[in-house]
């Protein structure tokens, strides 16, 4: 599944192809994905303009005049992909089988005509469409968290929200309502930079007065700089997972344990090496030495 630095990246690629555009016709080729497609999709985006591309933890929003979002989750294999009819520098080639493209926005620029297209083999992706002014109620956004690259997250947020909890950390962080988007790679990579075990319990690094100990601070920082370091590396293309221009991330050689069972610690001066458990059904990589 992508996580919210896939999905960022995939936002920013698309960005500059689609925003000021118009929806000059939406092709569907099929009448679901995950779910159906939205009733009459393609009449109520016609000739609409795209004014901005967003995201909201681990979903896409394209947002169109008139108070409307196409609110788009790539699911396990979804990708887009940019195709110009017109020659020059933002030509992208090809990168997946044609017979999966389920989903074509024809856009019309200044400099001509272009494709966006949404490809899935696997179908676990969908598109919905919502009022722009009521995002806070479409079910899926009613309780997130605050976004990890927002100003909202700070170490007395989370103390106040993990104060008094023997949940294990993992767990913790992983719950959407606590943090938007985070998901079980950026976990590990985060609880692994500020040295902290995946299994510690929530409310021991918050003070009796509720207040967020050094420990709080350090991985409030580890998870805001993994984040930024993963979107700035292009995400992690892990699996399916491509750029708009059909190019991958390489986030993924920098993982310092996610997938590095057996290898040495990267700790500078640690003697560890990464173990493995399972955490509500997911893997859980850590250095059992440098993370207490």
């Amino acid at each position: 599944m992508p996580e919210l630095p896939e999905v960022e990246t995939v936002r920013r690629g698309l960005a500059p192809a689609m925003e000021g555009a118009v929806i000059a016709r939406l092709e569907l080729n099929r009448p679901d994905l995950r779910f159906p497609l939205p009733e009459n999709f393609a009449q109520a985006v016609n000739e609409r303009r795209i004014v901005s591309l967003g995201r909201r933890a681990k979903y896409l929003l394209i947002d169109l005049e008139d108070d409307l979002t196409v609110i788009s989750h790539l699911g396990m294999s979804g990708s887009f992909r940019i195709e110009n009819e017109m020659l020059g520098e933002f030509h992208h080639p090809r990168s997946k089988d044609q017979k999966h493209d389920h989903v074509v926005f024809h856009l019309r620029q200044k400099e001509g005509l272009l494709r966006v297209i949404y490809n899935d083999p696997r179908r676990f992706g969908f598109m919905q469409l919502w009022k722009r002014s009521e995002l806070d109620l479409y079910p899926a956004f009613a309780e997130l968290g605050p976004e990890p690259t927002g100003n909202a997250l700070d170490a007395d947020y989370l103390a106040a929200r993990l104060a008094g909890k023997s949940q294990p950390l993992k767990g913790a962080l992983l719950d959407q309502t606590v943090i938007a988007g985070l998901g079980n790679i950026y976990v590990c990579e985060a609880l692994w930079r500020s040295h902290l075990l995946p299994t510690r319990a929530s409310g021991s690094i918050v003070t009796k007065t509720g207040k967020p100990k050094k420990e709080m601070v350090l991985l409030n920082q580890s998870i805001r700089d993994v984040i930024a370091d993963a979107i700035a590396a292009g995400g992690s293309s892990l699996r399916d997972h491509i750029q708009t221009d059909g190019s991958l991330g390489y986030f993924q050689h920098s993982f310092s344990v996610y997938d590095r069972e057996d290898e040495a610690c990267r700790t500078p001066g640690c003697s560890g090496t990464v173990a493995r458990i399972t955490q509500a059904g997911r893997s859980t990589f850590y250095c059992p030495v440098c993370q207490e």
